[in-house]
């Protein structure tokens, strides 16, 4: 007779959902691992042995399943079956536990609310729908670790997230976050009070500082996913020769993404908005190679990194923004589009979806993300976010 013991290998980790995803109905998850079998032999019929050794065998048997126990729990903690079979263990894992995972999806929250508006909630769905086998995670400056667990009770939006199952949120820690980063130093010295463009510059510094730690892909809270992005280097161009960092991409320690923290804290000039944001992006990509115009939808290449084409997540340029809350009497063709930029910086009149308007963002939120649009928009109240003109 054989004993078995199934060993999931750590790093090989692959998260699929079934084919229905709908809204409110239940959602079955599939793991896929490279299993070890141990396999240890037992004699069918053992020979009495007194009473002692017996209870000594016993003991050993013990502390062995103890032992094997605790290790399959610590790798279940490093796996994505943490979404299955760990519903519950969701809410204690560390950033740093599922960061480690890789590739994740990461979004920024540097106000002070906690209730995520509509189109933050549509963000972070529809990325978790596009990216099933990847953590997306949500960091938001307004929680502690005191609140984080009770939240899911009192906001429909982060309860709304916080029920799915490669979602996680945490709070937004910026010293930790800058340790081992030429940002500390930075942080350590600038006065947050007296900074106008502080919500912008926070984020731009703390977006850097994860994906050169961790990697993954940033993606900024009014982007909605529509498709998977196939690049793993890349940086999104706004329009020609010119970077956002509204929504690029990294493996961990990257040495471009190194380059602009140093430049960052080189050349800061909070007075400037965006210049350690997307100026920054853009200058750093012309110190290592000479941009041209775009011509069709073609991306460009710079040494090691992508420049993808503006059609990729800027179909509708910022000028134009306000398009997204029209009615077309015909759809807008997104198929050379991997996401969808909301240009919410823009909108200073605080233009919502609303249900039943037939508007470009009412089609998107049904399509991308239903719960949301069923949850916060069908069912919710439109209510007024304080600093939804300032989210990023």
């Amino acid at each position: 007779m054989l004993h078995t013991v199934w060993v999931s290998s750590s790093g090989s980790w692959n998260l699929r959902e079934s084919e229905h995803h709908p809204e409110g109905k239940k959602r079955s998850w599939k793991c896929r691992f490279v299993r070890t079998i141990i396999q240890h032999p037992c004699r069918r019929h053992a020979p009495k042995r007194p009473g002692k050794t017996r209870m000594l065998r016993k003991i050993q048997i013990c502390l062995c399943f103890c032992f094997v126990s605790g290790i399959l729990y610590e790798i279940s903690l490093l796996s994505s079956c943490v979404f299955n079979y760990l519903p519950m263990a969701q809410h204690y894992l560390t950033p740093e536990q599922v960061l480690n995972l890789g590739k994740s999806i990461i979004f920024l929250e540097t106000t002070e609310r906690l209730e995520p508006p509509p189109l933050v909630s549509c963000s972070v769905e529809s990325a978790a729908r596009i990216y099933q086998d990847r953590p997306v995670i949500l960091f938001m400056k307004g929680l502690t670790n005191e609140t984080a667990l009770d939240l899911n009770t009192s906001y429909a939006a982060f309860s709304l997230l916080s029920s799915m199952k490669n979602v996680f949120i945490f709070p937004l820690q910026m010293e930790t976050i800058f340790q081992e980063t030429p940002l500390l130093q930075w942080y350590n010295q600038v006065i947050p009070e007296q900074e106008k463009n502080w919500v912008h510059i926070s984020s731009d510094a703390s977006r850097l500082a994860l994906i050169w730690k961790y990697g993954g892909i940033y993606m900024d809270t009014d982007v909605i996913s529509i498709r998977p992005i196939p690049e793993e280097n890349f940086l999104a161009a706004q329009k020609s020769r010119f970077s956002s960092n509204g929504i690029f991409g990294f493996p961990a320690r990257h040495k471009f993404i190194w380059d602009c923290m140093e430049n960052f804290v080189l050349k800061y000039n909070g007075n400037i908005w965006g210049n350690q944001g997307p100026f920054l992006m853009t200058r750093m990509l012309k110190s290592l190679c000479n941009l041209t115009d775009f011509k069709g939808t073609e991306d460009h290449s710079c040494q090691n990194i992508s420049f993808l084409n503006p059609q990729r997540f800027y179909p509708i340029p910022y000028p134009a923004w306000g398009q997204y809350y029209q009615v077309w009497d015909k759809s807008l063709d997104f198929s050379h589009s991997y996401a969808l930029h909301l240009w919410n910086f823009m909108n200073h009149n605080k233009k919502v979806v609303v249900a039943g308007s037939n508007t470009l963002a009412e089609k998107l939120y049904k399509a991308y993300c239903p719960t949301t649009y069923q949850d916060l928009i069908q069912n919710g109240k439109q209510e007024h976010f304080p600093g939804l003109e300032n989210a990023v």
